[in-house]
Formats: structure tokens, sequence, C-alpha cells
């Protein structure tokens, strides 16, 4: 079938977003979201006829400054399939006229993000906040607003399962980079690779630790768990877990080599690299109970710049008093210390 040719466009003032709220007709994909303003291209028309023409039938403004941001194909996954020219507007003429698709507001650009618009409109507002080059995206539904899947530029974005309080899936579906921004709860696997330490500790045990990589989009270049990841939309506990350990250390694990010691739930606000960055995360924590021969481990390097072994009452102290550069949670060592002491007893 082939794909529909339109245009959508948000006209930018004082930090604001022209909004257009969906409620004019019934049979509509975008019934009730609100979207920026723009429609299909008629017979003829390139994607500047089109936006020009639409803006103007739409607000009654007619555009004197605009910039196509990229290009976005949809597929609603209920026959909808579009290309659409994504543009963002800052100069026109004229006066506004009423809309007969709906209501138009403008409505400040941190607003936006709790009004009702698609998931995956979120990514491509992220880029364009991000000043992000041109772009294409692809957004795949699944018939109703869950999000499948996001291509940017041909290559897929990781999709995380939205979480509740206990790490379950609420059947809501966001990207990566917009979980990082908007702090949206999700879940996570933490395994820490332990190993006997003869030297009469509190807690007699050696951890392993990762120093991340210096491009890591959060916390770079600091000392975290053995191995951790986000779970992927869809992915079971264990699976990631398997996936994780692989990925960043190379060691080819299997469920029974792990042990589950708890939950637990951690956030964080920083900024790294200019960019806000929120983390809500519900973790599944797992001890890893092979032998590990360090000088065999493949590092991520993506991900995993190097690793050591600390005493674990020293890295409670240093996680404690911050004298190492960590991305650790005290209460999770405290998790840890309890059920070590456990063993030990």
């Amino acid at each position: 079938m082939p794909a529909e040719l339109t245009t959508l466009c948000y006209l930018e003032r004082d930090g604001r977003y022209l909004m257009l709220h969906r409620v004019s007709k019934k049979h509509d994909v975008n019934k009730d979201k609100w979207i920026g303003v723009g429609g299909h291209c008629e017979e003829n028309e390139s994607p500047e006829d089109c936006l020009l023409r639409e803006v103007r039938e739409e607000t009654g403004y007619t555009l004197t400054d605009y910039r196509m941001r990229g290009v976005v194909t949809f597929l609603s996954g209920k026959g909808d399939y579009e290309y659409m020219f994504l543009y963002t507007a800052s100069g026109w003429t004229g006066e506004a006229a009423p809309c007969d698709e709906g209501k138009l507001e403008w409505v400040d650009k941190e607003k936006v993000w709790k009004l009702n618009i698609w998931e995956g409109d979120k990514i491509f507002f992220r880029l364009m906040d991000e000043d992000a080059p041109f772009f294409s995206l692809k957004l795949v539904y699944d018939g109703t607003d869950r999000l499948v899947q996001a291509v940017l530029n041909g290559k897929d974005m990781e999709l995380f399962d939205i979480a509740d309080e206990n790490g379950k899936p609420t059947g809501r579906v966001t990207e990566r980079g917009v979980a990082h921004r908007e702090g949206t709860r999700h879940h996570t696997v933490h395994m820490w690779i332990v190993r006997p330490d003869p030297a009469g500790k509190e807690v007699p045990y050696e951890v392993l630790l990762q120093k991340r990589s210096s491009n890591k989009d959060s916390n770079p270049g600091a000392y975290d768990i053995s191995s951790a990841g986000h779970m992927q939309a869809g992915a079971g506990v264990m699976e990631s877990a398997i996936r994780e350990i692989g990925e960043e250390l190379g060691i080819r694990a299997e469920a029974d080599d792990f042990v589950h010691i708890g939950q637990h739930s951690g956030s964080f606000e920083a900024v790294y690299y200019g960019k806000p960055f929120r983390d809500s995360e519900v973790a599944e924590v797992f001890l890893y109970t092979k032998p590990v021969n360090t000088e065999k481990l493949t590092l991520q390097k993506s991900e995993v710049e190097s690793v050591r072994w600390m005493p674990f009452d020293a890295l409670y102290t240093a996680v404690k008093e911050g004298t190492i550069p960590n991305c650790i949670y005290l209460s999770e060592l405290d998790m840890m210390k309890r059920y070590l002491s456990g063993i030990r007893g």
C-alpha cells in the first residue's frame, strides 16, 4: 500500500508551541490527541506547498520563516501509513482564524509533554528540543497507543516498558531518551559479582566493580555495579540479566548462576552534557555465584572502561563518604550486606 504524504508543523513563540487538540472529526487516527498543524499533500504539491496551504487553512497564518526538521514514517497498526514532513516555524503574518480540525492553543513547551500526545511524538519533541540535525524517524504502533518500534536514522532505539512501583509493566512503552528526560519509572537488572576475601573483614567478600565508559550518557567514568542494564520492552528479568552480563563482560551465564537477593527502587536527577537526566528505576538485584577471572573478561568498550576488585567493607565506606566517583546506591549495598552477612553467619 503506498504511503500517504503529509506535513506536520509546530509554530513556536515565546517558549510555546501552537498545539491542535483533534476533537472535531469522529473518524480520525489522531482523535483526542494533541498534535501540530498540517495535513495531506494534494496532487502536484511539494511538502512546502502543502505546509504553507495547511497552516494557512488551519490557523489563518502565512508562514515566512520555517525549517524542515526531519521525516517521520508513521505506522498506526490500523492501516495508516504516512511519510510526515516535520517542520517548526518561527515567523508568519496574518491574523489567527478558527480551525475546523479542533481547538488551537498555545502551550508551554514543557507542558506539552503532559498532554495526550503520541508516545512516539515525544521522541521527535526531544530531538527538536536538543536541536538535533535533520533526522529520519520511523514510529510503529500496534493499533493502539502502544509504541512497538522506533528507528532513528536506520538504527533501532531502545524501548522500555513503563513500570509501576513494583516494577510491573503498565502496558505503556517509552523510548530510553524520553524516559530519562521525564524520569519515567522503568525496570532494570543489577548483577553483583563477589568472591571470598580472606582478610578478616566484617563482610569478608570482594566485589567486582566496573568503571563506566567516559562516553556514557550518565555518570561517565564513575564506578558502578559489576554489570547492570535496562530491561527492553517485553523482555523477561532473567533473559535481561543473562544478556547484560554477556554483552558488558563477555560472561556466558545461565539462570542457575544467579541468586536473586531482592528488589531495589532508586531515583536521581543530574545534568550531563548540558541536558537534564532523570532516572527512576526498579531493579532486580542478583549475585553472580561463579568464579570470574578478570583477565579473561571481554569488556564492552562502549559501556565499560575497566574493572577492579574491591573489598566490600571498603566499597561501603567509599560510597558512604563519597571518596570514589560512583553511581551506587548505599541502600542497595545495605541489601547486599544483609544477604552476605547471612551467608557468613
